[in-house]
């Protein structure tokens, strides 16, 4: 018999239904997130079901735990988007109630009816899934510390503008050092030329006497002050935040060198590096997005409506309308922006495809989508085949006359 299986997950507890191949529901049960609650889901599946195929999961995420326990035990998990849930539920009822057991009947449905519509969790292999996450906290790590030298910045600018004249770049070794060691202008108005470039040797910057008499005269500069209590103030609360800057700094750098290696042990390794543009960081995000699952994507339209780099046509009538795609995965298309404008300087034919779309009236920013969208489809391509970027089967009309263009 075959089973449909809605699990509505929560931190605390995940809501199930079972329904068979005509709609009923055969067995409702709420479980625990942790091993008991497991097994009590495996022993209700198991007096249901003869195998773990003749049974389909739908769930509301691909992250927690019990996903990744359904997986190994070799049942079939669909990660259906709330968005979408959100429009079945409405379908089910319009009186516009909601509750937890409610929205697992409604996953339930949502396979037993529409299976074909939505996506099967890759078979993403263990190497891969470690860089998916290794590159989005890399990722995310990066955008924390962004927000926290913002908030530094904006402080900054309160009572302390000359620090920003003095370090433009709040990330430098050398403006944190410096700025943990003067934090306020009462502080900087004490520093000399010779304690400044002990600071700066200890930020690994050279020993340039020029340098650390250029940094002292910007920090002294004659400007406007706060009352020196909310000076004093601004500066503590300065200092905490170059502290916490500090910190991510090093957790960035621990998180990319894992990332680095965890990428050289994944077999499209090589593949990925022998492209042009793509270096470590971007080739473990475009890796860590798309998955090592050859069969995930079926054309290389897919993979690029996937990344958001093929445009959707609306057609009404006599009008028809060509516009950038919004639903994207955009984790992938960030990483294929800047995979497109590193590769105008690295090939000689994505330049030459770039400046086309250019010429033609496109704006950078367009021109550059219209070569990810090229790019991505030649990496299709070469992943699907496991074969490895060649410059001349990729811009075949980039080569010499005289010579025959490779397979696309």
């Amino acid at each position: 018999m075959t089973i449909t299986c809605g699990i509505d997950w929560a931190e605390g507890h995940h809501d199930v239904a079972l329904l068979d191949a005509d709609g009923r529901r055969i067995a409702k049960l709420r479980i625990d997130t942790g091993l008991t609650g497991f097994t009590e889901l495996m022993t209700l599946l198991a007096e249901h079901a003869t195998d773990p195929t003749s049974v389909s999961v739908a769930i509301e995420t691909d992250k927690v735990l019990i996903v990744a326990a359904l997986r190994a035990a070799g049942f079939d998990v669909y990660a259906i988007n709330p968005r979408a849930v959100a429009r079945y539920r409405e379908r089910w009822g319009q009186a516009g109630g909601k509750s937890d057991r409610g929205d697992a009947l409604v996953l339930a449905n949502v396979l037993r009816t529409d299976r074909h519509l939505h996506r099967l969790l890759p078979a993403t292999s263990e190497t891969g899934r470690a860089v998916k996450v290794l590159a989005r906290q890399h990722q995310e790590a990066i955008w924390v510390r962004q927000a926290t030298v913002s908030r530094l910045r904006s402080l900054l600018i309160e009572y302390y503008p000359n620090a920003l004249t003095a370090f433009p770049i709040l990330t430098h070794h050398a403006a944190l050092h410096v700025l943990a060691a003067a934090p306020t202008p009462t502080a900087a108005a004490r520093l000399t030329r010779t304690r400044m470039a002990t600071l700066l040797r200890r930020a690994g910057r050279r020993n340039d006497p020029g340098l650390a008499e250029r940094i002292v005269a910007q920090l002294q500069t004659p400007a406007l002050r706060q009352p020196s209590p909310v000076e004093a103030g601004y500066g503590r609360a300065v200092a905490a935040l170059l502290a916490v800057v500090t910190v991510m700094q090093v957790g960035i750098a621990d998180l990319e060198a894992a990332l680095a290696t965890e990428l050289g042990r994944h077999p499209t390794a090589g593949l990925l590096r022998s492209v042009p543009g793509l270096g470590p960081i971007l080739a473990a995000r475009v890796l860590g997005e798309i998955g090592d699952d050859t069969t995930r994507f079926a054309t290389a339209q897919n993979l690029r409506a996937f990344a958001g780099t093929a445009p959707i046509t609306k057609a009404s009538g006599k009008s028809t309308v060509v516009r950038a795609r919004h639903i994207r995965n955009r984790r992938l298309g960030d990483a294929c922006h800047w995979w497109a404008f590193a590769s105008i300087t690295k090939s000689t034919g994505a330049r030459a495809h770039y400046d086309q779309r250019r010429a033609t009236g496109d704006s950078h920013n367009a021109a550059l989508r219209n070569l990810a969208n090229k790019l991505l489809g030649r990496l299709w391509w070469c992943h699907t085949n496991n074969q490895p970027w060649r410059e001349d089967a990729a811009w075949p009309q980039s080569q010499p006359p005289n010579k025959p263009p490779l397979d696309t």
